[in-house]
């Protein structure tokens, strides 16, 4: 960009708001147009500052996050990283933020604030300059769906074996992006694994509201479990999560592990044991997303014989990841987002 990234910083406490904008605005990128103390503040800061970016406290008095960004984006969509805390309340009200419309989070350090501190800035600047390209314009008139809206009711059937797998990535713009592919999967669609880049703490409760809405079972993975149809599981935040054949079932290996291209979980690690374990019994799905991460394993599921798609550049908040997969040959085509469910579908009938 030739200009620096406007941000607008959100957030009740003043030692917060000094705190983020003296060390953003260090970074030459990145101008801090301004802060405001809540939403009622924010609103109107907005329409003055032209922020190109804000970061949104999680919990605040007169009007949460949440709340704030179903108002805002339906009129005035803009690319919002949320800044959270690591309590179970602070967790659950981000991921209803990401539900709407809320493009990623940081989290809030809770000991050595000092050092802790320091990496949260330096992850808020990133994930400011990514949101900066993010397509956030779907947004606009969109209703966010309402807690209880698609919830399904009743027991989930899980077959006792399954011939396919299907595997997904997913980053930036991801929860929202597996929330819609998911949710049109039926009761005993084949197994799936799915990543999406996602701090430790954060994935089991991210796959237990999936589980509310989704006809399939869905999970936070835990080592050993089986791959079964009508099962969706979600690798662990801080593990990498591998696909194993053993005997005629296929299980997850789920273990701790170094950064494979910037991330644990890894969505390079999960396709790779795909392409391994399940060769042509495979199918890849890649979401939004920003970076490379899992292009080349895609590739190598698609060169063991599985089908692949990716996410195309119109619905992608961040045609990062979708992009990388299909111009190195790992996805066979793009595919809008709301078609990527029955494209899924459909080719497990060839």
């Amino acid at each position: 960009m030739n200009r620096r990234i406007k941000v607008l910083i959100i957030d009740d406490s003043a030692l917060v708001r000094d705190v983020l904008g003296a060390a953003l605005a260090k970074d030459p990128g990145i101008e801090v147009v301004g802060t405001a103390t809540d939403p009622y503040d924010a609103r109107n800061k907005i329409v003055e500052l032209k922020p190109d970016v804000l970061t949104l406290d999680v919990e605040m008095p007169r009007m949460d996050g949440v709340e704030f960004l179903r108002k805002l984006m339906p009129q005035y969509p803009l690319p919002v990283i949320m800044v959270s805390s690591l309590t179970e309340r602070g967790k659950q009200i981000t991921l209803q933020a990401l539900e709407a419309g809320a493009l990623d989070f940081v989290t809030k350090p809770k000991a050595d604030m000092a050092r802790g501190l320091q990496l949260l800035v330096f992850e808020l600047a990133t994930k400011i300059k990514i949101a900066s390209t993010a397509n956030v314009a779907h947004w606009k008139h969109k209703r966010p769906p309402l807690a209880s809206a698609s919830a399904v009711t009743g027991a989930k059937a899980l077959a006792e074996s399954t011939e396919k797998v299907i595997a997904i990535g997913a980053s930036t713009g991801g929860t929202e992006a597996l929330r819609e592919v998911l949710t049109k999967f039926p009761a005993l669609a084949p197994g799936t694994v799915v990543v999406q880049h996602m701090p430790a703490g954060f994935t089991k409760m991210f796959a237990d509201r999936l589980n509310e809405l989704c006809e399939m079972e869905v999970k936070e993975a835990e080592d050993g479990d089986r791959i079964l149809c009508g099962r969706v599981l979600i690798a662990p935040g801080g593990k990498h999560m591998r696909v194993v054949r053993s005997g005629g079932q296929y299980r997850v290996e789920v273990k701790a592990g170094e950064l494979v291209n910037g991330h644990c979980p890894s969505v390079e690690v999960m396709m790779r044991s795909v392409a391994e374990h399940v060769g042509p019994n495979a199918l890849g799905a890649m979401l939004t997303g920003m970076g490379r991460d899992g292009a080349d394993a895609m590739k190598m599921m698609r060169d063991a014989g599985a089908r692949c798609i990716a996410q195309d550049e119109a619905t992608s908040v961040v045609f990062g990841m979708p992009k990388e997969a299909f111009e190195r040959g790992g996805a066979e085509r793009l595919v809008a987002l709301p078609q990527i469910a029955a494209a899924l579908m459909e080719m497990l009938k060839r």
